[in-house]
C-alpha cells in the first residue's frame, strides 16, 4: 500500500495498546475515532502468525482494514509469543535465533498479503558473554537474511533503534546499514520518544536526519534517560516542532501512537491521543516548511 501524499501526518495507533480487545474490535474503535492506520503487532491475541489458517485470517483482516479505510504497518515486538519465560526471546543475537527468523518471515508474508507499508524489527540486547563484534556479526547475518526475504516478498523493513539494545541510536542504525551495503529494503523505524530518551540532538533534528530512510514512525511522550512510553503531555517532548520536522522531511507514512502498557484504557487513551496530535498539528506555524 503506497502512502497518499498529504500536508499533515497520517496518524495510526498500535494494536499492542489494545491487548484487551479482539483485533476486529480494535480496528473498529480506531476507525470510528478517525485514525488512518494501525500498527499491527503480531501476537497471541492479534493475528497469531503461528495459529492455523494464517492466510485465511490475514485475508479477512485485509478486507476489514480496506473497508475501514485504514493503512497498516506490521510490528514484531510481541513480548512472549516466542518464549513464555523470556521477554522478546530469542532475538537475532541469540545462539539459536531460528524462532525469531521464522517469526520475521511470517511477518513479511502477512505484510505482503495486507499490503502493509513496512515491517518493523530491532536487534535485541547483547547476550551475556557475547563480545560486541560477535553480536554485530550475528545481527548482520540475521538482517542479511531478512533483507533477502523482504525483497522476495516485496515489502520494506523498518529497523528500529531501541534503548538498551545493540542498535539503540541513529548512529548504530547507520553502522548497521553501512555494514549491509545500505540495502534499499532496509529502511528506518523511528520512535519519537526514543529520540528524547537517548539521542544527543534535539528531537526535531533527529527527525530531519532520519528523513531520507524513514519508512515507519512511532510516537509517544518520554523523558530524557528514562525508557518509559508516556501519554502525551506527561513527558518532555514539544510536539509541534517534531510534526513540522516530519513534514519538512517529506515523510508520508504512518505516525502511530505507541503505548503498549495502557490497554486498560485503550479507547479513552486513543481518543485523547488523536485529539492531542491534531492540536499539535494545528499549532505548527503556517507557511513553507522550515
Amino acid at each position: 500500500m503506497t502512502p497518499t501524499p498529504s500536508s499533515s501526518p497520517r496518524f495510526g495507533y498500535g494494536t499492542n495498546g489494545f491487548a484487551g480487545h479482539r483485533l476486529e474490535d480494535a480496528v473498529a474503535v480506531l476507525a470510528d475515532l478517525g485514525y488512518q492506520g494501525v500498527a499491527l503487532t503480531l501476537d497471541h491475541c492479534h493475528l497469531d502468525p503461528f495459529a492455523p489458517h494464517l492466510a485465511r485470517r490475514t485475508a479477512a483482516l485485509a478486507r476489514r482494514l480496506h473497508g475501514a479505510g485504514l493503512a497498516v504497518v506490521v510490528e514484531t515486538g510481541a513480548r512472549y509469543l516466542l518464549d513464555p519465560r523470556r521477554k522478546h526471546a530469542p532475538t537475532l543475537l541469540d545462539d539459536a535465533p531460528g524462532a525469531r527468523l521464522e517469526y520475521l518471515g511470517l511477518a513479511m508474508r502477512v505484510a505482503a498479503d495486507l499490503g502493509a507499508e513496512a515491517v518493523s524489527l530491532w536487534s535485541g540486547t547483547r547476550p551475556a558473554g557475547l563480545t560486541p563484534e560477535a553480536a554485530w556479526d550475528r545481527l548482520c547475518r540475521g538482517c542479511s537474511w531478512a533483507v533477502e526475504e523482504a525483497e522476495r516478498h516485496g515489502v520494506v523493513l523498518g529497523f528500529e533503534p531501541e534503548p538498551g539494545m545493540l542498535v539503540d541510536t541513529l548512529d548504530a542504525y547507520d553502522r548497521l546499514s553501512r555494514r549491509l551495503g545500505d540495502p534499499p529494503h532496509l529502511g528506518l523505524t523511528l520512535d519519537i520518544g526514543h529520540c528524547r530518551c537517548l539521542e544527543d540532538a534535539p528531537v526535531p533534528d533527529c527527525v530531519r536526519r532520519a528523513g531520507p530512510r524513514l519508512v515507519n514512525v512511532q510516537i509517544e511522550d518520554m523523558r530524557r534517560g528514562v525508557h518509559e512510553h508516556l501519554e502525551f503531555g506527561a513527558g518532555e517532548i514539544d510536539f509541534p516542532p517534531v510534526l513540522d520536522a516530519l513534514t519538512e522531511a517529506g515523510y508520508r507514512g504512518l505516525v502511530s501512537v505507541e503505548l503498549p502498557r495502557h490497554s486498560h484504557d485503550a479507547p479513552g487513551l486513543a481518543a485523547r491521543s488523536l485529539a492531542f496530535l491534531r492540536a499539535a498539528c494545528a499549532a505548527v506555524p503556517a507557511g513553507p516548511a522550515r
